[in-house]
């Protein structure tokens, strides 16, 4: 598979057939979140949004976890004590908003494939994507209360989305682990398989994602999000205009006409 070169060792990115994956490299730390990979991280997804070439992300971590969240050694450290209140806060907006906030808004799909343990941030940013695989042995927390910490890169929110404001308060307030089996029932997951079933199963569903309608796919989004906080009657205008839209693109026409002749449709992205 074809390597991109990131500037980091800690992010490794690789395109292949559609499919950017993105791994988060740190195993020695359980891929806890490091400046130059978040910083690597933002570059690529500011790269594929705009490059039609990449029609899925896959974001996942190598070795034996998905990623840690931050990095509780260097903050104990004190390695941003230098920083102002101001600048932390400055710096830390542009982080989330280039990482989960580009992921979540991303105009096309994105899939967290999450082979061990999702903790804090990293956890946020696994809930930032559209679809989630876990292996069987994974697990999920949230973390944060454990070291003092509110909560970042917008789990709070996605975490409501994802499964209700009841059970998110719990998760977060209690930090208890969450199974595969568990966030599957939950919604946290949307599949769950056996440790040496996950390389196989995310290259299906990548693939799947991959050849699907671009154009559609990228207002399907738009209208999914929108309709998290939106009114029904701008969600009900906005899906029509959409709707127009995709009648008008050649993946459209092409699918109807696989559709009469009982065949399965080819999409390009037009």
């Amino acid at each position: 598979m074809p390597q991109i070169d990131t500037g980091t060792e800690d992010l490794l990115a690789s395109f292949d057939d559609g499919v950017l994956t993105l791994s988060m490299n740190r195993p020695d730390a359980r891929n806890a979140l490091s400046r130059p990979m978040l910083q690597a991280m933002q570059q690529q997804l500011v790269a594929a949004e705009f490059d039609p070439a990449v029609r899925c992300i896959v974001l996942t971590g190598t070795g034996k976890a998905f990623c840690a969240g931050g990095d509780v050694k260097a903050m104990a450290s004190g390695a941003a004590a230098t920083r102002t209140i101001d600048e932390a806060i400055h710096q830390q907006r542009h982080s989330q908003r280039e990482t989960a906030g580009r992921l979540f808004k991303m105009p096309k799909p994105t899939l967290a494939v999450i082979p061990g343990a999702a903790a804090g941030a990293g956890l946020s940013l696994a809930m930032s994507c559209d679809l989630r695989l876990m292996s069987n042995s994974a697990f999920l927390t949230t973390a944060f209360a454990k070291v003092g910490f509110a909560g970042d890169y917008g789990g709070t929110y996605f975490m409501t989305q994802l499964i209700g404001a009841a059970k998110a308060r719990e998760l977060y307030m209690l930090s208890e682990r969450v199974s595969a089996e568990d966030a599957l029932r939950l919604g946290l997951a949307n599949w769950t398989c056996e440790p040496e079933q996950l390389a196989g199963r995310t290259r299906e569903l990548a693939q799947r994602l991959a050849k699907g309608p671009a154009v559609a796919y990228r207002y399907m989004k738009e209208n999914l999000n929108r309709a998290m906080g939106g009114e029904v009657d701008e969600c009900l205008d906005l899906e029509v205009t959409h709707h127009v839209h995709c009648a008008q693109t050649e993946d459209h026409k092409n699918a109807a006409r696989a559709f009469v002749e009982k065949r399965d449709p080819v999409f390009n992205g037009r």
